[in-house]
């Protein structure tokens, strides 16, 4: 039997109480959030520092992300819907966040996470947090299946999916799990690279990896979407997801390449050790 096309009617929605109403979305969102926090132990803990900075930096990257990525699909993608519905603003569990919104928020949070807590170069703290990004990205593009959004062009492929819950009746390139792979596929490979490898004494050199490759992948696939934000012509060769995505790849070939030369001489902070030995 050869499949045509798959149909897709998934619910959302995990079950209502009242007013609340908990969506798979939101149970992705917040598990990738769990299994970060503890990935992050895990790697600092490698290097014999103080639990206190991964619970800082988990903050941190969660307000960051949630903010910048919500900001993001505002501004970048529907401001004509949300500034004529301001209060759908805050409901982030229906979906609308944009990855690039989302690598500026917690870029931005890190920077005063570095300043603030570490009083280590940005980088070294991105070349950690990006591995729990990774993974992240697989769960988030895995909730936009399930909410059946940001899917692709119509396609004759055997898995095309048509989203019945959309209205769809012809099968459309499943861009969301297009996205989740090369997440997989990154996250994979900055494990290798941190666990592996000496690449987390190369000083930015993981953060530009997982940018470049992140990216690359988002500007092709971004070929197979539906246009998406109004900001956008019709007759422009490269939507706003793909211009979006040019500066951090470019950024990302720099770090990969021409990485500024930074010595981390603190000394790792065991657990109970006193804080004026490391200057914080």
């Amino acid at each position: 039997m050869i499949i045509s096309s798959v149909i897709w009617n998934v619910d959302p929605e995990v079950f209502s109480l009242g007013p609340v109403t908990v969506r798979w979305y939101g149970l992705l969102f917040a598990f990738s959030f769990i299994v970060g926090f503890y990935l992050l132990l895990w790697m600092f803990k490698s290097e014999g520092l103080k639990k206190d900075w991964v619970d800082k930096a988990f903050i941190y990257v969660m307000v960051g992300c949630i903010v910048g990525a919500r900001l993001g699909h505002i501004f970048f993608y529907d401001w004509g819907f949300y500034s004529k519905n301001p209060l759908e603003i805050l409901k982030i569990w229906r979906g609308g966040l944009a990855s690039h919104g989302a690598a500026i928020g917690i870029i931005t949070a890190l920077w005063l996470y570095s300043v603030i807590v570490t009083k280590r170069h940005i980088l070294w703290i991105l070349d950690r947090v990006v591995l729990t990004i990774a993974f992240s990205g697989i769960c988030i593009r895995t909730g936009n299946l399930i909410n059946s959004e940001i899917y692709g062009i119509e396609t004759d492929l055997p898995w095309g999916f048509v989203f019945i819950n959309m209205g769809e009746t012809v099968p459309k390139h499943p861009t969301q799990i297009y996205e989740a792979l090369s997440c997989v596929v990154i996250f994979l490979l900055l494990m290798y690279m941190y666990w592996k490898t000496k690449a987390k004494e190369k000083t930015g050199l993981i953060f530009g990896t997982f940018i470049t490759t992140l990216f690359i992948s988002r500007f092709f696939i971004e070929f197979l979407k539906y246009k998406q934000s109004d900001l956008v012509d019709e007759n422009m060769i490269l939507n706003m997801g793909q211009i979006l995505s040019v500066p951090f790849i470019l950024a990302g070939i720099f770090f990969i390449f021409r990485r500024p030369k930074i010595k981390i001489t603190e000394q790792p902070q065991q657990e109970g050790q006193s804080d004026e030995n490391t200057g914080i």
